[in-house]
């Protein structure tokens, strides 16, 4: 009879639950939030699906400035247009010996100062990766390159940003997008994106930017920003050439370079007759960040 009585009694309490669960709404227990359709069932929202489809967009601050980006870049005359990975090898060369250089050009260009030099930082370290890569491609990938971006983050001292312009220079596969600091830094000031590392804003920039532009975009981004830093005149000049120079004049400024009344007549006559630039260059004043 006790066990009789125990059985009952769990039997009841089961029940209970079960009737508990059946009266919850659907949002308990989809663990999302619920509302009512017109036909007065509760349907789940669907936030979540139109932050999703608002992240696959790409920003407004982005269809502004990348046209931009493209007049000034269109002569390809930074350092990253000479000497850049894809440059420095031979076009010539065998096959085989084309994808190596390809990726032994990446491998030395990563942590290397921008100058025409190419100057290769951390020599010892990066010789030493480049004799175990060499290593590594004989035993396994029958002495060439591997075509994957496994296959390539296998090697030692690769990283996704060397992996994918390998892939690009060497095989012409454009599976992702080569982020560097330059392409961290002035896609996050120009307020395209908010990520704290170059990985973060690759991942972030694949889920927008029209694939069409994935190819030119690190070389774009990368020369912009050599130029920024080593002939920040050259930009300001070039930027009054442009059919909309206020708006480069500010794309340039967010990005770093600075602006300055007396030190370029040409830009002093032009905010001289263009109100946006007066203003441009009485906020500004040299300083950092993006203008509003």
């Amino acid at each position: 009879r006790l066990r009789w009585r125990r059985l009952e009694v769990g039997r009841s309490n089961n029940e209970g639950s079960a009737r508990a669960t059946l009266k919850r709404p659907a949002a308990a227990l989809s663990g999302g939030s619920a509302r009512k359709g017109r036909d007065g069932v509760k349907v789940k929202k669907k936030g979540k699906a139109a932050a999703n489809a608002r992240a696959s967009r790409p920003p407004a601050t982005w269809k502004a400035d990348y046209p931009l980006i493209q007049r000034l870049r269109a002569r390809r005359d930074a350092p990253v247009d000479s000497v850049g990975c894809e440059r420095l090898a031979d076009p010539k060369a065998k096959r085989a010996d084309f994808e190596w250089q390809c990726l032994v050009a990446a491998m030395l260009s990563s942590q290397t100062k921008d100058q025409a030099n190419a100057e290769v930082g951390f020599h010892s370290v990066k010789a030493k990766n480049v004799r175990a890569a060499a290593e590594i491609c004989l035993a396994l990938h029958k002495g060439r390159v591997p075509r994957t971006i496994e296959g390539l983050l296998a090697l030692p001292g690769v990283g996704p940003k060397m992996a994918y312009l390998t892939l690009h220079a060497a095989f012409d596969a454009q599976e992702g997008i080569c982020v560097d600091t330059h392409v961290h830094r002035i896609a996050n000031v120009l307020r395209w994106i908010r990520t704290k590392t170059p990985e973060e804003t690759r991942m972030a920039l694949e889920a927008w930017l029209p694939k069409r532009y994935w190819p030119d975009f690190n070389i774009l981004m990368v020369g912009l920003g050599q130029q920024q830093q080593q002939t920040p005149q050259k930009l300001v000049e070039r930027c009054l050439r442009l059919k909309s120079p206020a708006a480069a004049l500010r794309l340039v400024a967010n990005i770093g370079v600075p602006l300055r009344a007396g030190r370029l007549p040409a830009l002093d006559a032009l905010a001289g007759r263009d109100p946006a630039v007066r203003r441009l260059l009485a906020a500004r004043g040299g300083g950092r960040g993006r203008e509003k």
